[in-house]
Parts: C-alpha cells; sequence; structure tokens
C-alpha cells in the first residue's frame, strides 16, 4: 500500500481553527439613554437582561421626563455577545444607569478594554458622571449620540465640545435600534482600542 497520503487525508486539511481574541466592552450611560436596546439590537446570542419593573417609588427617584413610557429599568447588567470578524469576540456590559447602582459600575468595569458611552442628545450634561467615572478608572471610551425620535440634531462638534471630550475620543452619532449602526459604533470602538494599543511609531 503506498504511505502516501490521499489528498481527502492531507495534513492541510486538519489544520486547527484560528482562536477568537475575546474582549470585555462595557456599554455605559446615564439612566434611559438605551444600553438596554443596544445590547439587545446587537448581540447575536439572546441577551441577558437583569431589568425591573419601575415602581412608584422608583419614579419618585427616576428621573422619567424623557422616557415617559419607560417601564423597567436595568437593575444589575445587561449581557451580549458579537463577533466582528472571525478573529475577536466582544463580550457586551450593559450597565445600570441610575446613580445608586455606581457601586456596580465599579464591579462592571473591572477587566473591560474599554468602553462604549451612550448620551441622550436632547439631555447631554447627565452623561458627565459616566465619564468622569470611566476617567478616573483610567478605562479608555468612545461616545455614541443616540438618536431618538424627535431629538434635536446638534453638529459633531458642538457635542464633542460640549461633553468635554479628549481631541482624540471618538464620537459618532447611532440608532441603538438599528444593528448596523450598533455595529458601526463598536468597530470605531475597537478601532480606537487598537490605536491606543498599538501606537504608531514615528518616522525618523
Amino acid at each position: 500500500m503506498d504511505s502516501a497520503l490521499s489528498p481527502e487525508l492531507s495534513p492541510d486539511r486538519f489544520i486547527a481553527p484560528t482562536v477568537a481574541e475575546t474582549a470585555k466592552i462595557v456599554i455605559a450611560g446615564a439612566f434611559g439613554v438605551g444600553k438596554t436596546t443596544f445590547v439587545g439590537s446587537v448581540s447575536e446570542v439572546s441577551p441577558v437582561h437583569m431589568e425591573e419593573t419601575i415602581t412608584r417609588a422608583s419614579a419618585l427617584v427616576d428621573d422619567l421626563a424623557r422616557t415617559p413610557s419607560k417601564a423597567t429599568t436595568t437593575v444589575g447588567v445587561d449581557f451580549g455577545r458579537i463577533h466582528l470578524g472571525d478573529a475577536l469576540v466582544l463580550y457586551l456590559f450593559g450597565t445600570p444607569g441610575q446613580v445608586r447602582f455606581s457601586f456596580l459600575w465599579q464591579e462592571l468595569i473591572v477587566g473591560a478594554l474599554g468602553a462604549l458611552v451612550l448620551v441622550d442628545p436632547r439631555d447631554l450634561d447627565v452623561s458627565h458622571e459616566v465619564l468622569g467615572l470611566l476617567e478616573e478608572n483610567g478605562v479608555p471610551y468612545a461616545v455614541a449620540v443616540n438618536q431618538f425620535d424627535g431629538a434635536p440634531h446638534h453638529p459633531l462638534e458642538e457635542i464633542h465640545e460640549a461633553l468635554a471630550l479628549e481631541g482624540h475620543t471618538p464620537l459618532t452619532m447611532c440608532d441603538a435600534r438599528e444593528r448596523a449602526s450598533c455595529m458601526q459604533a463598536l468597530i470605531q470602538l475597537t478601532e480606537y482600542l487598537a490605536r491606543l494599543a498599538h501606537p504608531l511609531e514615528p518616522r525618523p
């Protein structure tokens, strides 16, 4: 019997698949900015939502003026997963937006490669606390302006200035209801994180 392997048994047919890199990404933002919707739109698996019904007591604490129809709120974490190509898997952790759950933010950002901060163009000021928390903990982030129906359309330059972002911080528009829009925001974030991890060497 010929010792040579037949084409069907060639070692080239049994090359081990490439193991994808994984990264923890936090989806952050103030109360009611669309974090749960974002994770649900983009996750390729059924997302895990830890939500509770908004009670009368909660309504007295949380500002529902911008989201009067909101009936539930995240009290733990939203979790989803998405592949960016074959080489990178993002594990998405959506944070609760209320200040009283800030202790959970501290836990969720541990081990995070970076964060995507959703902001509401109807009230940019409420985002400063979240941005400050990430900066204090050294978590790099990009910002996505969630386009709510009827919300004002401010130029990105004005939003960048209003949020006092560093010049290199990515800022984009996003619709948390649309998967393609969410994907684009995540791609922009990961490209930014890659540039931070591998800055270009200065030319001699």
